[in-house]
C-alpha cells in the first residue's frame, strides 16, 4: 500500500515480552519483562526495532537466571541456599515491598522526554529512537505515592497530570492527583522537572486499609473525575503476602454488594465537589473521554460487572483452546454517565436531575446523595483511544479493539457515539493491538487522520505487520510486514517527528 507523505515519526509501544527466565516462569501474562518496540515512519518507509527494557528487575533476573524480583501476579522467593538470617531479613523487607521497575504497560511524555511506565512508583526514561533504557525515576522521592497509574493526562500548558495512591501516610490512605511540569525554570536547568512536581489535590480513601484499585481517570476543562470502585486492595494482606506465600494479586478483592463512588475535583479551586454521587458496583480499567455540557459532567468508560478479566490472563489459562475456554463472564460495556453538578437544590427526592436528552439518570436520594445510572453506548470493545485533541471536549469517535466475548481482540473498530454506527477492520488469524489515532497536519474534522495498529498472527506461518487505516473510512492504506516474532503489546503512543530531539540535543 501507500502511506500518507505527512506520516513522519515513531509509533512506540510497550508490553510484556519475556515470561520464562532460566527454569522459572511468571504466573501471569501482565508480569512478563517489558519489551519495547517501535515503527519509525520516514519518507513513506517503515523501520522496525525492538528491545527489552533494561530495568533493574530485568538485570537482576537475567544475572541470576531466575525470577528474583516479585511482580503483581508472581511472588519471587529466596534462594533456598541462603542462611537463616538472610531469610528472616528478606521476610521483613518484603512487608513493605520494594516494587519492581519492570515498566511494561505504557509510554508517558514529560516535556521533551519519554518514559516507560507501569503501576508502581517507578518509571524508566527511554530514548524513543534507539529504545535505550536511561535513568530510573522514583515518584515517591518527590511526593508520597506508593503506586501510580499508567494513563496520565496532558493539559494545554504541557503539564503531565497523574494519580497515585498514598498508602497509610500519617495514618491516612488517600488518592493523590499530581502534576509534572514540562520544563524547569531557566536558572535551575540542571534540575529535573520531577523536583518541581506538585500535589494538585488529594481525595481521602473511604477505607484506611482497603484503597480502591484504578487504572485511569477522567478529565474535563474544569474537573478531574476519579472513580472509587469496590475493587480494592487489602493492605494487611499485601504486607503479609510474602510470608503467606501468595502473590499480591490475591490481595485484590471485588465487593459486589458495595457502591461505586464518583469524585469530581474542581481544577481551579482544587476542592472536591461536596455532593456524593454514586452508582452500582462495577470494575473499570479504561476511561474513554469526558466533557461538560449545561452544568453536567458527561463521562464515558468501559465497565465490567466483575473482576474476572485479570484472572483470564494467568498463563495457566492461556492454553491452545484459550479462546474457546475463556468466554468472558463479564462483557466490557461502554457506559455514559451524565452527572448534574449544578442542579436545583430544592428538587424533590426521587426526581431525575439530568436535564440533557439522555437515557442516563441521576436520582436524588433522601440523604442528599445522587444515584447515577448510565446510558449504554455499546458492548464488546476495549483499549479505547480518541483523537486526543478532543480530550475533555465533546467528541464523536472512539477507536478500539473489538473483543466480542473473549479477552483477545479480533478486530479494530471505529465507533460513532452519536449515531452508534460502527466500522470494523478484521481478518482471519489477526490479533490487532490498541489502535492509535494520528491526526493529519491540516485536519479539519475529528477523524481526519490515520489509525495505526500492530497485528500479531495466531497462525505462526504468517508474518505480523503494522496496519495503517484511513481513520475516516476505515479502509486499509497500507501494511508493513515484520519478519520477526512480534509480542502482543498493551499501550503506546505516536511521537511526531518534530517532537523528537535530534541526537545532538
Amino acid at each position: 500500500g501507500q502511506l500518507p507523505t505527512w506520516l513522519q515519526g515513531i509509533l512506540l509501544r510497550n508490553g510484556p515480552g519475556m515470561h520464562t527466565i532460566g527454569d522459572t516462569k511468571y504466573n501471569h501474562w501482565f508480569d512478563g519483562l517489558a519489551l519495547l518496540h517501535s515503527f519509525t515512519f520516514k519518507n513513506g518507509e517503515v523501520y522496525y526495532r525492538s528491545k527489552y527494557l533494561r530495568s533493574d528487575t530485568y538485570n537482576c533476573n537475567i544475572e541470576a537466571n531466575r525470577i528474583v524480583v516479585s511482580e503483581f501476579g508472581t511472588m519471587a522467593y529466596l534462594d533456598p541456599c541462603k542462611n537463616i538470617f538472610a531469610k528472616a531479613f528478606s521476610y521483613l523487607s518484603h512487608t513493605i515491598p520494594e516494587f519492581t521497575d519492570n515498566c511494561l504497560i505504557n509510554i508517558m511524555k514529560t516535556g521533551d522526554d519519554f518514559y516507560a511506565t507501569s503501576e508502581t512508583n517507578f518509571i524508566r526514561k527511554i530514548n524513543p529512537q534507539t529504545l535505550e533504557t536511561l535513568e530510573k525515576v522514583d515518584y515517591s522521592k518527590y511526593i508520597a505515592v506508593n503506586v501510580a497509574t499508567s494513563h496520565p493526562h496532558y493539559d494545554s500548558a504541557g503539564n503531565t497530570l497523574n494519580m497515585g495512591t498514598s498508602i497509610v501516610d500519617k495514618g491516612k490512605t488517600k488518592y493523590i492527583l499530581f502534576k509534572i511540569p514540562p520544563s524547569v525554570p531557566e536558572k535551575e536547568k540542571k534540575k529535573s522537572c520531577f523536583k518541581h512536581m506538585e500535589v494538585v489535590c488529594s481525595i481521602p480513601s473511604r477505607s484506611l486499609l482497603h484503597p480502591s484499585y484504578y487504572h485511569s481517570f477522567g478529565i474535563t476543562e474544569n474537573y478531574i473525575i476519579f472513580i472509587e470502585q469496590p475493587f480494592r486492595l487489602d493492605i494487611v494482606k499485601m504486607a503479609t503476602a510474602y510470608i503467606r506465600g501468595v502473590n499480591w494479586a490475591s490481595c485484590l478483592a471485588y465487593h459486589k454488594e458495595e457502591k461505586t463512588w464518583f469524585h469530581f475535583v474542581d481544577r481551579k479551586t482544587k476542592k472536591e465537589v461536596s455532593t456524593k454521587f454514586y452508582t452500582d458496583a462495577m470494575v473499570i480499567f479504561h476511561h474513554i473521554n469526558a466533557f461538560e455540557q449545561d452544568g453536567h459532567v458527561i463521562f464515558d468508560i468501559i465497565a465490567y460487572t466483575d473482576n474476572s478479566l485479570y484472572d483470564m490472563f494467568y498463563l495457566k489459562n492461556l492454553t491452545k483452546d484459550f479462546e474457546e475456554k475463556n468466554k468472558v463472564a463479564s462483557v466490557p460495556t461502554c457506559k455514559r454517565f451524565v452527572v448534574p453538578l449544578q442542579y436545583d437544590k430544592d428538587a424533590e427526592v426521587g426526581s431525575n436531575l439530568v436535564t440533557l436528552p439522555s437515557t442516563a439518570t441521576a436520582v436524588k436520594e433522601k440523604d442528599g446523595s445522587i444515584y447515577c445510572q448510565p446510558e449504554i453506548l455499546c458492548e464488546g470493545i476495549e483499549l479505547p483511544r480518541i483523537n486526543y485533541d478532543y480530550n475533555g471536549k465533546k467528541y464523536n469517535y472512539v477507536f478500539a479493539t473489538e473483543v466480542q466475548w473473549r479477552p483477545v481482540p479480533t478486530k479494530i473498530v471505529k465507533f460513532n457515539i452519536q449515531t452508534k454506527e460502527m466500522l470494523h477492520w478484521g481478518e482471519d488469524h489477526c490479533w490487532p493491538s490498541e489502535p492509535v489515532f494520528v491526526p493529519s497536519p491540516d485536519a479539519r474534522e475529528e477523524d481526519d487522520g490515520v489509525v495505526l495498529t500492530c497485528v500479531v498472527m495466531s497462525d505462526p506461518k504468517e508474518a505480523p505487520f503494522l496496519l495503517v487505516l484511513d481513520a475516516k473510512t476505515f479502509k486499509e492504506l497500507g501494511r508493513a510486514k515484520v519478519d520477526v516474532e512480534m509480542h502482543l503489546d498493551l499501550h503506546g503512543m505516536f511521537i511526531p517527528e518534530n517532537n523528537l530531539k535530534t541526537e545532538t540535543e
